[in-house]
């Protein structure tokens, strides 16, 4: 499962949470299958964690899955007790936001919950999360452009507190680029030519791969690229996922697969991880939460890695994407808004919050301030020969552009992994794929009543 493979991750000794994204990628538009579960029984199957409420406080429930955010919570409760949270942590990803969805149905919903980026717009659609912008919107200066943007949909509201974020890097194994004179490249230019000329040299060995199994993945490399694969405004929506940015990173992987000089093994199987142990792979285009996979997958390897910024598609440019993030919203039926928002700004933006949620969490924190807490002085233990592994970090996610998400992300993300799967197997062009992206999800969004710009 997935989110095994991103949230226990060794990066800070134990683990760096990827935005806890979901083995089926998260944004559904489905509802629960099957007959509603009772509200009884919704709470029921989420595990209770938290001292009682001290009498007289206001008493706040928040639903979350990141490692040990209970010691989180209990920071806030002993500081706090004026506003007590009682923690659920038994849900994630689209089970969590079914939960959600079903709990608000039956009116007894929790004040609070972490959701992923890509699968807020559903909740917003779906009127389960609440516009906290009256009391968050001044948090803007907290956070970087781009992880500002996952929050708001590209409109004046603002629907949750970013809290960790996932901006991606290249990682590169430095003996293997020196044993076959590869310079690393700053543009994709340059990584085509070192994948050529790495295949010419060896050609058991492959600069990287192109996974037909993470969309995620494809998504942050078409947002650096320009994408914008969903706009809104007002009420109507504009899908432009086969835009001429997608199309651009479309060819150029399909070009290097059809001449064999990258793999075109997915990520995350038993041959992909082999591949990175034996060093049939030498560069991984990933995100900050990398290193606790290589030690996973690739234990061998410690100390032979290092980071880079992504390539660019222009030379001189200083761009990158995101894979991965999540943020704490506020329900809309909640009856303790503010003090929700309240707790959501301590959460992911007091100096203390935030070292916690580093070192017990082992998030890579959204707030610009929590990328330089005392906890992340220090590089992961499996990059011990790049001390500055976390400087560079901070520096590439203060360039890392998202997009806006539509309403129904599961819908492109399984479109993705179908088309781009056959695709590779039939040998047939990547761009066509896009398109099948494009107009699967137009139809899903019609289908759902959905207005759209231009139909």
């Amino acid at each position: 499962m997935r989110i095994l493979r991103r949230t226990a991750m060794g990066v800070l000794g134990v683990a760096l949470v990827a935005g806890c994204t979901s083995t089926k990628p998260s944004g559904t538009t489905s509802t629960t299958s099957g007959s509603p579960a009772t509200n009884e029984s919704t709470s029921s199957q989420l595990a209770q964690s938290g001292s009682p409420a001290p009498a007289g406080s206001v008493n706040l429930t928040f639903w979350a899955w990141a490692p040990s955010i209970d010691k989180v919570v209990a920071l806030w409760n002993q500081s706090h007790p004026e506003i007590h949270v009682e923690l659920n942590t038994a849900a994630q990803g689209d089970a969590l936001y079914t939960k959600l969805e079903t709990a608000a149905k039956a009116g007894n919903p929790p004040d609070l919950a972490q959701v992923e980026y890509q699968a807020l717009p559903t909740m917003v659609t779906k009127g389960i999360v609440a516009d906290i912008s009256k009391d968050a919107g001044a948090l803007k200066s907290d956070f970087s452009d781009g992880i500002w943007s996952q929050v708001t949909l590209g409109t004046d509201g603002v629907y949750g507190v970013p809290q960790d974020s996932g901006p991606m890097m290249l990682y590169y194994r430095v003996d293997l680029f020196k044993q076959y004179g590869l310079t690393v490249p700053k543009t994709w230019d340059e990584f085509a030519q070192d994948a050529e000329t790495l295949h010419q040299k060896d050609p058991k060995r492959y600069l990287t791969t192109f996974s037909s199994n993470d969309p995620g993945w494809f998504s942050g490399l078409a947002a650096q690229a320009g994408a914008k694969w969903w706009s809104l405004s007002g009420s109507t929506w504009k899908v432009d996922i086969d835009d001429t940015p997608t199309q651009k990173v479309a060819q150029y992987w399909d070009g290097l697969v059809s001449k064999g000089v990258i793999a075109k093994e997915p990520m995350y199987t038993p041959q992909w991880n082999k591949d990175l142990d034996s060093g049939t792979l030498l560069a991984w285009p990933s995100a900050i939460w990398g290193p606790g996979v290589l030690s996973s997958v690739a234990p061998t390897t410690k100390g032979d890695w290092a980071i880079a910024p992504m390539p660019q598609w222009n030379a001189g440019d200083n761009v990158t994407g995101f894979w991965g993030g999540s943020s704490t919203a506020v329900i809309a039926k909640s009856k303790h808004q503010k003090e929700a928002v309240e707790f959501a700004t301590w959460l992911n933006t007091n100096p203390t919050a935030l070292q916690a949620l580093v070192t017990d969490s082992g998030i890579y924190p959204a707030a610009t301030a929590g990328q330089s807490v005392p906890a992340l002085k220090q590089a992961p233990a499996f990059f011990p020969n790049q001390p500055d592994f976390y400087d560079l970090a901070s520096k590439l996610a203060g360039t890392a552009v998202g997009f806006t998400w539509g309403p129904d992300v599961t819908l492109t993300y399984s479109t993705y992994t179908d088309a781009f799967g056959k695709a590779i197997t039939n040998k047939t062009p990547f761009t066509a794929a896009v398109t099948a992206m494009q107009t699967a999800t137009v139809n899903d969004m019609k289908n759902a009543g959905f207005t759209l710009a231009g139909s």
